[in-house]
């Protein structure tokens, strides 16, 4: 038992350990966790969304609020060039906490993966 405390608390902090990338986009701050499981295809796509406010509005569509993106380690975010069903975006949230939970609830019904899923992009109005 205290070694299946001491495996789940490293998983832990080693999902608090990811790089992020962030910046401010229009009237936005979107954050980029790079979990070690993204390919450079998802990277570049999520990058994106970083980066050009056009594809922002395609993520955010709305004004305003909260928005995350989660995937599952083991689906990944795009496959054959093409999002995957258990990468669930949540947008227009009220707050950060509801659009993470949000996210990764859908995520966790719909991915194959055992691993949990996580969150991987966030937005936050400035």
């Amino acid at each position: 038992l205290a070694m299946a405390v001491v495996a789940a608390a490293g998983g832990m902090a080693r999902a608090e350990d990811v790089p992020v990338e962030t910046a401010e986009l229009g009237a936005a701050v979107v954050t980029l966790h790079v979990h070690p499981f993204l390919s450079e295809e998802e990277l570049a796509t999520l990058r994106l969304v970083l980066t050009n406010e056009q594809a922002l509005s395609l993520f955010v569509p709305g004004k305003g609020g909260h928005a995350a993106l989660a995937a599952s380690p083991e689906d990944g975010f795009i496959r054959d060039g093409a999002p995957v069903k258990s990468a669930v975006a949540i947008a227009e949230v009220a707050d950060a906490e509801a659009a993470r939970q949000g996210a990764l609830a859908g995520c966790e019904t719909a991915k194959a993966g055992t691993e949990p899923c996580v969150v991987v992009l966030e937005v936050a109005p400035k």
